[in-house]
């Protein structure tokens, strides 16, 4: 006993290190993604010069437009400019209206944050129960069910299920609005009809990646030795679970729950266009068709940079719910 308490403080005093190394690790990325985002956007053919004067414009109004908005200065130092305001927080002006790009963001920020939140306060309790319960009654008639249906949504693609959704509910019921109109939202029973359809449909896909990740989660735990110990030595079923599967089953579900909903951000792009809603992703395509470029790499590091979060807090998660990084 001795040496085994004197073996688990021993990998705890690792703790910070291994975190520390994730950070890092999350650091690089993101400064790889910064470089590669606006490596990418300068690659790509045409500028916001062709959307503001259109094909008949002479050469001499297209280089004086590109001086304008500094699109005649090298890729090395637009490239430090734009790196030197993304690290104060600052992310350009568009090329459109010469407006600041943050303050474009940040409303249309929070409307993906509420419907991104409202989707997951869905998915994930849900796809919690079922995962779990799936596995605890693994084979049976229930988790067969289960495992179908997710199936199914799974291979559903997100447009199709809002497409549908749209024409059930919208089209041929008139229950429904086509469009989210968040503007209109003063009550909760607007917010229902506005936000229904779009978190339905983000739902279901999330949702049906979550248990089935889950599932496998909570299964490869129950099928651990000291499960079987446990069952030995007489514990009960609800013991059993709480007490010494859940637990150690945390890891892995957190990672299930954060990559899932790292999957959601794709999904959230495909939704906003489909029901107009006024999000960061719609802005995003909108700043793709019109060459904005200032617009596109600062939501694109949104999109990233909410990535890397979610995935490195489920990886620290994971080191914390070790044996290692318990407490002995």
């Amino acid at each position: 006993m001795a040496k085994r308490k004197q073996g688990a403080e021993d990998l705890n005093r690792h703790l910070p290190a291994l975190i520390g190394r994730r950070i890092f690790a999350a650091a690089t990325s993101l400064a790889f993604v910064i470089v590669t985002v606006f490596a990418i956007t300068n690659i790509l053919p045409g500028d916001a010069t062709d959307a503001l004067l259109g094909q008949g414009a002479t050469p001499q109004a297209i280089a004086a437009m590109r001086h304008d908005l500094g699109l005649d200065r090298s890729v090395f130092l637009r490239f430090w400019l734009w790196l030197w305001g993304v690290l104060h927080g600052q992310f350009g002006y568009s090329l459109l209206n010469g407006l600041p790009v943050a303050d474009a963001i940040r409303p249309r920020l929070h409307n993906s944050l509420l419907l991104a939140g409202a989707s997951a306060a869905v998915a994930v309790p849900v796809s919690l129960f079922l995962g779990i319960t799936s596995a605890i009654w693994k084979d049976t008639l229930y988790d067969r069910a289960v495992s179908v249906l997710t199936l199914g949504m799974v291979s559903v693609p997100e447009f199709v299920i809002g497409t549908m959704a749209v024409y059930v509910f919208a089209v041929r019921l008139h229950v429904l609005p086509a469009l989210a109109d968040v503007a209109s939202v003063h009550s909760i029973g607007q917010f229902l009809r506005a936000f229904f359809m779009p978190v339905a449909s983000l739902a279901l896909v999330t949702l049906a990646q979550m248990v089935r990740m889950t599932r496998a989660a909570m299964a490869d735990t129950l099928s651990a030795p000291y499960i079987e110990m446990a069952l030995l030595k007489g514990v009960g079923p609800a013991r059993l679970i709480l007490v010494h599967a859940i637990p150690n089953a945390i890891g892995p579900i957190v990672n299930a729950v954060a990559l899932s909903l790292s999957s959601l951000l794709g999904g959230v792009v495909v939704i906003e266009v489909v029901f107009t809603y006024p999000g960061i992703a719609g802005l995003m395509v909108d700043a793709v068709s019109s060459r904005d470029v200032p617009t596109v790499q600062a939501c694109a590091l949104v999109f990233c940079l909410t990535y890397l979060l979610l995935t490195t807090f489920a990886d620290i998660v994971t080191i914390l719910s070790l044996p290692r990084g318990r407490k002995a």
